[in-house]
């Protein structure tokens, strides 16, 4: 249980002076969850309720349990109903807590004045490449630590989805992989990290045939050197209400053609354009995927995303697009590279 959760829970033999105290302390978010002795939630309370209860008699050794909101909105982390929990956020509820789904231990803390979401997503992270377009940048430093305004690009990813309620994160590692896993250390007192050392390149997808101990039914696959504003609550619920299989995010990727384009047919022209412009939709690194259909990844072998892609649109499996219009940048040659020192200055 991490820091956060612990500031705001309280046992029920405490009394309201105790109660009090504590509260002081949250200032903003003054909102205490009352648990028993094996930490099981039991109510919640605030500063109101302290209120309420000294005007019908309490004293300041009365214990919380008299005085506590018996039925606080929670949910459950493998169990989350993502529309409720926006309703709520519209309803200006800010803090809930997250219960244990064998039992109603509190175990993380939803913090609507800090995050923006609270995903049920799985995040795999691809941070194994070498780099070699980045030579002799990625000589000693793996592309992912490459820094960006004294941030390393990974950290641009995983603070993000972090502001998403993520917390399950599994990363691809190979080139100067010790670097990598060192560097993320500094993010474990908040987040769980599994590494995954690939023996051999893998391609793009094919590390996730290994038995990755997955704690959602959906996997958020994204590139480790991608710099983005993708609101992700969205790509996720448009993933969910196309009852997709993967969702692809895509970018995109107009063509300023500099000549006249005659269209025509059987050698007759129906249309002249003027130096036109064409939009095409780019594949952006990101992949929102149903755990199920992993199953069809071919074990120990190089297997791209668009490979895995193709195998499912075989197999007749819903692959669907999510349009990105905002701010996206893969940190892929020197070019790139400058471009996000001068254009970056978000998370």
């Amino acid at each position: 249980m991490n820091k956060t959760v612990n500031r705001h829970l309280i046992e029920l033999s405490k009394n309201i002076k105790e109660a009090m105290f504590l509260l002081n302390k949250l200032a903003m978010d003054a909102i205490l969850f009352v648990v028993d002795g094996e930490g099981n939630l039991k109510g919640s309370l605030t500063d109101g309720d302290i209120r309420r209860g000294m005007l019908n008699g309490a004293t300041l050794e009365t214990k919380v349990i008299d005085i506590i909101h018996s039925d606080p909105k929670f949910t459950r982390r493998n169990e989350v109903d993502l529309s409720e929990l926006i309703a709520l956020r519209e309803k200006n509820f800010k803090i809930i807590p997250v219960l244990d789904n064998e039992s109603n231990k509190i175990i993380d803390i939803i913090n609507f004045r800090t995050q923006k979401s609270y995903l049920p997503i799985d995040v795999v992270i691809m941070a194994g490449g070498r780099g070699s377009r980045l030579w002799p940048l990625t000589k000693n430093t793996p592309k992912p630590l490459l820094k960006i305004n004294d941030k390393a690009v990974i950290d641009y990813s995983i603070e993000r989805l972090q502001k998403y309620g993520v917390t399950n994160f599994h990363v691809s590692v190979n080139y100067l992989k010790e670097k990598v896993i060192n560097h993320l250390s500094s993010f474990e007192n908040e987040l769980n990290f599994n590494f995954i050392e690939e023996d051999k390149p893998l391609g793009t997808i094919g590390v996730l045939h290994q038995n990755i101990n997955y704690s959602s039914e959906y996997v958020l696959l994204l590139n480790g050197d991608l710099i983005s504003a993708i609101d992700f609550e969205k790509f996720y619920l448009d993933f969910k209400s196309k009852d997709a299989d993967i969702s692809v995010l895509t970018i995109p990727w107009k063509v300023d053609v500099p000549y006249g384009i005659i269209e025509s047919s059987d050698g007759v022209v129906s249309a002249l354009k003027e130096k036109p412009t064409y939009t095409y939709y780019a594949n952006g690194g990101a992949y929102l995927i149903k755990k199920k259909i992993l199953k069809y990844l071919p074990k120990d072998t190089f297997f791209n995303a668009t490979d895995f892609i193709n195998l499912m649109m075989q197999k007749k499996k819903k692959v669907v697009s999510f349009p990105f219009k905002g701010y996206w940048l893969d940190i892929g040659s020197h070019e790139d590279f400058k471009r996000a020192q001068e254009e970056v200055n978000f998370n």
